[in-house]
């Protein structure tokens, strides 16, 4: 029992006490009227369907209800309530615990004492039970089977993610902003399917031709289909109600939107199983709470925690039910910190299992995720500019794995120069110039972040043009302090600096390639400076890190990491910044570099650890994530246009020729929802409103919102045939009319082809509600 249900048993005890002088007569009845709504009735499943309920005899009528101003018991209860499962043991005192026993008995011999169900009646219903299970699993498995061949073409972000498996079945390294483990379940589902991964997965509409692609749409549509029956599942555990339960199964069933996103080759529907699948081991563990540390209580609050490194895994969006758990755990700790039955002891148990399971579990979890991503990607790739020079060093085909270079930069070498700021990439320069307007008609100068020729530069002398590889000339180390020029080894232009403003950061100056064959001016010259070192010292490739200074402006290279605009190709912008203060977007490091003229060394000893790999990884996919912009004429939508279902995405074709896929979710469900909320918020406020001016509500109210409310207007009609038939009616018009508004809306999700919906020829012109939706 709760410690809040015993005090109010307790209280109810001491009311029940005789007022007058030596007990004579009965007790003045209270002026406060009871509202009652049991939590957890315990109702058969026919009974709950049928809509029957529990309690007083209704052959009493409902002024006899009234009169004791109690309401049958409603399956799943009403809205009002703390806490969204059972707390069992966990009493403030003994005095408290007595008189709850006290009335408990009361209320148990005034009431007539009902027959246990026979055995074969009590297997009907389980069988019933496991039935309308089956039956909800075979409807969503048939609803994201149906027609998932097609189209036979790539659809929307399949492009990024069918690549990606295409690059974990090829061991090919490469860069997302997510997290690895649905990527890598998405190729190992294409591994096992026989895909070889040589598709390459170029832009949406692309024919799969003779590609196994349906090995990997089948891996997402199974994890989309168990969404409705562990949604199913954790409705009846919270409301122990098959009508709420149904309706849940049949909501999400029939929504388009969740239907379309489970179709495909993407994250969503694997990162919605996992936090479907988190939040029904956190309700099974709950349950259990009155048999803690047994088998089923670690085994769910285990499992718990393997769905949590689950959802994190797939994408950092996984957070939210992170914290849902943490918010539940927590809760959960606090009440039994409060039971003073419970010895420091226990509470340290308790407070033990969960540190074990809910963080030490998913963490070495999630770490072993990113181990065998890393294991599996050891091929050079496109994501290899996204990272370090040591990073890069233990990738195979990569020019630095096992590689050996001179150690020290000498004149005329031929190197590449990274920016120590994660995603920014490699200083580069290319033939097109910048355009009018925008500073001075010069060579761009940009960072850009994968290998490219132009990313090569020649380290010369500020005032010779001797060529330094000459055989008859001395090896001459450049050192912390010289003045450089930097010669673009495609243009022959040198890195240049002047007063004239960057493009696009203010105070900052802009950065270009100017002169021809290696001549300039002294706007090409540069200090060379080694962070912490004295001058004099030689540089080491990789690990000196250096800083440019510029010799007339007195301003210090970097990149802002802005994205530069179409006519910059969409890289990085460099700038020379009069802000002298260190920062990682203003130091470099030498990368690559050739000399014929020096010995090499082994770059073995630069390979760096696993928690630096796990480190740097997480820093690039935050810089990433932060760096996301839409591109030009690329669909955007505000946050307010999708839970009110605004507007819709193309995910397969645009004319009326093409076969068209349309994301949008069903409007009969997201509106319903929208009321459901209002509803919920009102009458949460009644029930508030009703508590303070002194009606009792159960500690414990669970229940979905529309079985609630059909149980209260079946309650509210006088014979009992009538509110049974109300509830039921309810109920099956929600669950037809969200069948009959997913057999007018699935075209959107499994296709159509022919006029568009803006044609009053088209089947599907009557259902354009709002103008801004353009299937």
């Amino acid at each position: 029992m709760l410690c809040a249900t015993s005090r109010l048993l307790a209280a109810r005890a001491a009311s029940a006490l005789p007022a007058h002088p030596r007990g004579r007569g009965p007790a003045p009845r209270s002026r406060r009227r009871e509202l009652h709504f049991p939590g957890h009735p315990e109702l058969p499943p026919g009974d709950l369907l049928a809509g029957r309920f529990a309690g007083p005899s209704v052959s009493t009528g409902r002024r006899a209800i009234l009169r004791r101003g109690r309401m049958p018991p409603a399956a799943g209860g009403g809205l009002a309530g703390s806490e969204l499962r059972p707390r069992r043991g966990r009493c403030g005192s003994q005095a408290a615990r007595a008189a709850g026993r006290d009335v408990a008995t009361e209320t148990a011999t005034a009431r007539s004492p009902k027959r246990p169900a026979p055995l074969s009646s009590r297997r009907f219903e389980a069988a019933g039970r496991w039935a309308l299970l089956a039956l909800v699993t075979l409807t969503s498995f048939a609803t994201r089977f149906h027609r998932l061949d097609q189209p036979p073409h790539i659809c929307w972000d399949e492009t990024h993610f069918g690549k990606m498996g295409s690059y974990y079945i090829n061991r090919t390294f490469f860069f997302d902003v997510h997290p690895p483990l649905g990527k890598m379940l998405i190729g190992l589902a294409g591994y096992l399917s026989g895909y070889d991964g040589t598709f390459l997965f170029q832009k949406p509409g692309d024919n799969y031709e003779h590609h196994s692609y349906m090995g990997m749409r089948g891996f997402c549509a199974f994890l989309g289909s168990m969404l409705i029956p562990l949604a199913y599942l954790t409705v009846l555990e919270l409301s122990r109600s098959l009508p709420a339960a149904l309706l849940t199964a049949a909501l999400l069933t029939f929504d388009t939107g969740c239907l379309t996103l489970s179709q495909y080759i993407l994250l969503d529907p694997i990162l919605m199983f996992f936090i479907m699948a988190a939040m029904l081991s956190m309700v099974k563990y709950n349950s259990c709470a009155n048999r803690p540390f047994s088998a089923p209580w670690w085994f769910w609050l285990s499992l718990t925690g393997v769905n949590l490194a689950g959802a994190l895994g797939v994408k950092f969006v996984g957070l939210f039910i992170i914290l849902q758990v943490g918010w539940n755990t927590l809760s959960d700790l606090w009440h039994l910190f409060g039971d003073l039955s419970l010895s420091m002891v226990t509470l340290g148990k308790h407070l033990t299992a969960r540190i074990l399971c809910l963080i030490v579990l998913p963490l070495a979890l999630y770490i072993a995720t990113y181990a065998v991503h890393f294991m599996v990607l050891n091929k050079s790739g496109p994501g290899d500019g996204f990272f370090s020079s040591a990073f890069q060093a233990r990738l195979s085909g990569n020019n630095l794995h096992n590689a050996s270079i001179p150690e020290h930069l000498a004149y005329g070498s031929m190197i590449t120069v990274k920016n120590l700021r994660m995603a920014i990439g490699y200083l580069h320069s290319h033939r097109h110039f910048y355009p009018e307007g925008v500073g001075a008609r010069q060579q761009q100068v940009t960072t850009y972040l994968h290998k490219d020729y132009n990313n090569l530069w020649i380290i010369k002398k500020h005032n010779s043009n001797s060529d330094p590889l000459d055989p008859s000339h001395p090896v001459e180390f450049v050192r912390h302090g010289d003045i450089i020029r930097l010669e673009h080894k495609e243009t022959s232009r040198n890195l240049h600096s002047h007063y004239h403003e960057a493009p696009l950061t203010r105070k900052h100056y802009q950065v270009t390639g100017y002169g021809i064959n290696g001549s300039g001016d002294s706007n090409d010259f540069w200090r060379i400076e080694v962070i912490n070192r004295k001058f004099g010292n030689r540089i080491k490739v990789l690990r000196s890190r250096i800083r440019l200074i510029h010799l007339v402006t007195g301003c210090v290279l970097g990149s802002s990491g802005k994205v530069l605009p179409k006519w910059g190709w969409e890289q990085l912008e460099v700038t020379c910044t009069p802000y002298l203060k260190e920062t990682l977007s203003s130091i470099w490091n030498v990368e690559d570099h050739i000399n014929p003229k020096l010995p090499n060394i082994s770059l073995e000893v630069l390979q760096p650890s696993f928690p630096e790999i796990m480190l740097e990884s997480h820093l690039v996919m935050i810089r990433g994530n932060n760096g996301l912009k839409p591109k030009d004429n690329e669909f955007t939508s505000k946050p307010w246009h999708w839970p009110i279902n605004f507007q819709g995405l193309r995910f397969s074709g645009v004319n009326d020729t093409d076969f068209r896929v349309y994301l949008l979710g069903n409007p009969v469900i997201w509106w319903l929802n929208l009321l459901s909320i209002a509803l919920y918020i009102l009458s949460a406020s009644i029930f508030a409103v009703a508590v303070q001016r002194g009606a009792h509500l159960p500690v414990k109210v669970e229940g979905l919102l529309w079985d609630t409310l059909l149980r209260l207007c079946a309650w509210s009609l006088a014979s009992y045939p009538l509110a049974r038939c109300v509830h039921v009616l309810g109920i099956l018009t929600l669950l037809l009319g969200t069948a009959y508004s997913f057999y007018l809306f699935h075209p959107l999700a499994y296709g159509m082809v022919g006029p568009l919906a803006q044609d009053p020829q088209s089947p599907m012109a009557g259902l354009r509600w709002l103008e801004s939706w353009d299937f």
